[in-house]
């Protein structure tokens, strides 16, 4: 377990401070938007655990997270074909999850170009 709690507001200050990273929140929840793409949100279908964020991020660097953290990263059937991984912010230390939002920056980033 992570020493400091990350709840939303830990994502929202994280993504906020990426460049050109806007918070929002809508009709179906908190989300962290690079542009028009959605660069993570909170996961709101119904096969995801509670209080999980959803984060686009590469195909590769999914892999390695699913084999390395199993506990702390989860990919449900339905989000499969996207290029997301999701996170439970119970387990998750605020460190990896700075980490894993500036890849997922850079990720999107590179996508739009």
């Amino acid at each position: 377990m992570p020493s400091q709690a990350v709840d939303l507001e830990s994502v929202r200050a994280i993504g906020a401070a990426l460049p050109d990273v806007k918070v929002g929140s809508g009709n179906r929840g908190a989300a962290l938007r690079l542009g028009r793409q959605i660069l993570a949100c909170v996961a709101i279908h119904k096969s995801v655990e509670p209080n999980s964020l959803m984060v686009r991020i590469g195909p590769k660097r999914r892999e390695a997270l699913l084999a390395k953290d199993a506990k702390t990263y989860y990919l449900p059937k339905h989000y499969a074909p996207y290029p997301v991984i999701l996170v439970r912010l119970s387990r998750v230390s605020r460190a990896s999850l700075k980490r894993l939002l500036t890849e997922a920056w850079e990720f999107v980033q590179s996508e739009t170009k």
